[in-house]
């Protein structure tokens, strides 16, 4: 369901009017609540995702409950061509992007020496090369028509002290750091922008699915007791759909090359990550291997690509 009204968001209507904005994995939890701020703000948004049923199905979600333009898009981001077939499609429905968020990411909680080469690709090839090759998709054609805009990378606090049994996650993302500051020199004089946002724990049905199915979201799911977070809660998806749209408009434009938490302080109270996990022996580990390969096989059997 839409999440939000008016009152949720800190910015006049009609603040990204002519703004048009991709989100990758934008069908579900961040995405989406990135993907409906954007649109209620008056821009133009598309959405993409593996899931072809699941990015139509909420792009005409926010479109009945909104109006204005949101299209979804099958597109595995691990394939450069199909990455590249989507940007025409894109460029001739109405012109150029002048932003994009790459948040599509998958992960997983394992202990390391039991990760096979397979599931280690299954997160590197989304969150690392997947992000690169959309980014860079965007940013020859921005380069080539001389338009200026916003790239917004969802990444974790642990690119600052490492992850714990998601080690593959703790990896990409902080190669998407890198990425993101190199860029945001090497393209900031054309005028395109590179920030990104670290959440700490939001309640989404991926986070509670794979990081600890064991937990519900109202416990704060993944990240366990909230007890130990210096705010006592998970975030609110209007604080982050809120930053998104700060870092996305032109009027940040001399905000280049940072990265902003936003988790409450957790990650400096707690370390933020998967440490807790020392505890668990192999019984735990198995218990979890097979509720995650359960939810593994209910999202293929939604994938139209």
């Amino acid at each position: 369901m839409a999440q939000f009204s008016m009152e949720d968001l800190m910015f006049r209507p009609g603040l990204m009017t002519g703004e048009r904005i991709l989100i990758t994995g934008g069908g579900t939890g961040l995405g989406k609540v990135m993907a409906e701020a954007c649109l209620m703000l008056g821009a133009e948004v598309y959405i993409c995702g593996r899931r072809g049923g699941v990015v139509e199905e909420t792009a005409n979600e926010l479109m009945a409950a909104h109006g204005g333009k949101c299209v979804g898009l099958a597109c595995d981001i691990r394939v450069p061509d199909a990455i590249e077939a989507m940007l025409d499609q894109i460029w001739a429905d109405g012109g150029a992007l002048t932003g994009l968020v790459n948040n599509a990411a998958g992960n997983f909680i394992s202990r390391t020496e039991d990760l096979s080469p397979r599931g280690f690709d299954a997160i590197s090839n989304i969150v690392f090369r997947g992000a690169f090759f959309v980014t860079q998709g965007c940013g020859k054609r921005w380069i080539a028509d001389g338009r200026k805009a916003s790239v917004v990378s969802i990444l974790v606090t642990w690119i600052w002290n490492g992850g714990p049994y998601t080690v593959p996650s703790a990896m990409s993302k902080a190669g998407i750091a890198a990425m993101s500051q190199s860029l945001a020199v090497e393209w900031g004089s054309y005028g395109i922008r590179f920030n990104n946002i670290a959440p700490g724990p939001f309640p989404t049905e991926g986070m509670s699915a794979r990081l600890n199915p064991s937990q519900g979201e109202e416990t704060g799911g993944a990240y366990g007791d909230m007890s130990s977070n210096p705010m006592g809660r998970v975030g609110d998806m209007r604080e982050l759909a809120n930053l998104a749209v700060y870092l996305l408009h032109p009027l940040s434009a001399y905000v280049n090359g940072q990265t902003i938490a936003i988790d409450g302080a957790s990650w400096q109270a707690t370390g933020g990550n998967f440490s807790r996990l020392r505890s668990w022996g192999d019984d735990e580990w198995q218990a979890a291997r097979q509720a995650i390969q359960t939810t593994n096989a209910k999202d293929r059997a939604q994938r139209t690509v």
